[in-house]
């Protein structure tokens, strides 16, 4: 599950956003701060629209360990996430 904050306000921000079935290991919000990904310990990534607070398509899946790292590129348009298995994944994403 991943929880958004207001930082300020000490607030949720919205209804949390359900779908990995292990603990999150990393999260981290697109550019434009439309969209958010997160990686688990179920060796899933979702993307999220951060906005409406539902999952964007399919979990990207490929890692066959935790995913400890997710990050945005800088336009926005790929993924990247690394995992315990030693290998780092990039996803392109529209």
């Amino acid at each position: 599950t991943v929880r958004v904050w207001d930082a300020e306000r000490g607030v949720q921000i919205g209804s949390p956003l359900q779908g990995h079935t292990d603990w999150v290991r990393s999260v981290a919000f697109s550019p434009d701060g439309t969209r958010i990904v997160s990686g688990s310990g179920d060796n899933t990534v979702r993307v999220w629209d951060a906005e409406r607070n539902v999952q964007i398509g399919s979990p990207l899946q490929g890692h066959t360990s935790y995913v400890t790292s997710v990050a945005f590129s800088p336009d926005g348009t790929r993924l990247v996430s690394g995992s315990d298995d030693n290998t780092v994944r990039v996803w392109n994403f529209r």
